[in-house]
């Protein structure tokens, strides 16, 4: 595939590296980037560039590319489209007019990661978004040995993926001995569990380092994530920790709302000003959503096809279907879909996406 060289960037890449990983210290918005197709299966080159440029419109922070929600199955060989959806982001990456972290997911074996990470590092991307997923029976020496080749690569993100969509579990020593990698510059923490939320915490705490930023991928908690703030004793010292950001495949839709409540949320939290009830409010509504969109109820069957459901609406999408034939709407999350837009009306942001649709759809 072919993709169209940038003629001009504002920011070149040895200046856009200190930007974007300085904007990644501090916290920002990034949403897991969906996978656009035709309705043949083929990637949607135009609908997977305006994918990307709605959510830069919508001013977020960082755009998280080959994870999760662009579907892991890119990499197989019969699809061959890690690189070029990875280059597509890239290139909206270097066209906007301000300093945008990229950031690439990395997954399988040490082989397979070192030469993704290689991939990302020669594509421009600032740091790698690390699954353990394909080492679910290796113990910890074997996971710290992992991480380190691919941190001689490129920055590692540390990524707690719940095991209900394919993570494994992670112990407080697993992650106590990952943060004292020189190359981790953050972790996103995604187990949906608060008492594995809390290991990642503390282990971040107890290590002594600041320069690691702490991300919420817990979609069933995103506001609470980022207005809570830990305090964890350490040697009888109080170390106070907060998740700065976000990193998550519910802000893939209604994406210029979710940046809102985010800055909504960093201000509060930044200020340490009393939580207002409607934001407690707000976080409930979110969670609910979420539920729909991720298909909860069963089991997370339905979390990617339920975003694009929500992108298919907005016609963003032409197609809802999914690499895997299989992976589509759990029993009953269409209505729960409904349900939830109709509910929460003030959460989408169908307008802002009809206002600019035609403009980001160009080639």
């Amino acid at each position: 595939m072919a993709v169209a060289r940038v003629k001009r960037e504002r920011f070149t890449q040895v200046d856009r590296k200190p930007h974007a990983m300085s904007m990644l210290a501090a916290g920002v918005p990034i949403p897991a980037h969906p996978l656009a197709l035709t309705s043949t299966g083929r990637l949607d080159e135009k609908r997977q560039r305006a994918l990307s440029r709605y959510y830069l419109a919508a001013g977020v922070g960082g755009l998280a590319v080959a994870v999760h929600t662009t579907q892991f199955d890119i990499r197989s060989p019969q699809v061959g489209l890690f690189r070029p959806v990875l280059e597509l982001a890239m290139e909206q990456i270097r066209a906007c007019d301000r300093p945008v972290a990229a950031i690439g997911g990395v997954c399988g074996t040490t082989g397979q990661a070192t030469q993704e990470a290689l991939l990302l590092r020669d594509l421009g991307y600032d740091a790698a978004l690390l699954s353990l997923a394909a080492l679910r029976s290796s113990d910890d020496d074997a996971l710290i040995e992992h991480c380190r080749e691919v941190g001689r690569i490129i920055p590692l993100i540390g990524f707690y993926l719940q095991p209900s969509v394919g993570g494994r579990a992670l112990s407080y020593a697993f992650w106590r001995r990952f943060v004292e990698i020189p190359e981790v510059a953050a972790i996103k923490i995604a187990p949906f569990n608060r008492y594995q939320t809390l290991d990642v915490v503390r282990a971040v705490a107890e290590s002594g380092r600041d320069d690691i930023a702490l991300y919420t991928g817990n979609d069933d908690n995103i506001v609470i994530d980022l207005l809570s703030t830990y305090r964890i004793n350490v040697d009888g010292k109080l170390i106070e920790k907060r998740i700065v950001g976000g990193l998550l495949g519910h802000w893939s839709v209604w994406t210029r709302s979710a940046v809102e409540i985010f800055n909504r949320c960093r201000q509060i939290a930044d200020a340490g000003s009393p939580i207002p009830p409607d934001l407690l409010r707000l976080a409930n509504e979110v969670t609910d959503a979420n539920a729909a969109f991720f298909d909860a109820a069963n089991g997370f069957r339905g979390c990617i096809s339920g975003l694009h459901e929500i992108l298919w609406r907005q016609k963003l999408l032409t197609d809802k279907r999914c690499l895997d034939p299989e992976e589509t709407l759990g029993p009953g999350q269409l209505q729960e879909i409904d349900r939830v837009c109709r509910s929460y009306p003030h959460l989408s942001d169908d307008a802002f996406i009809e206002e600019h649709r035609d403009q980001w759809l160009r080639a």
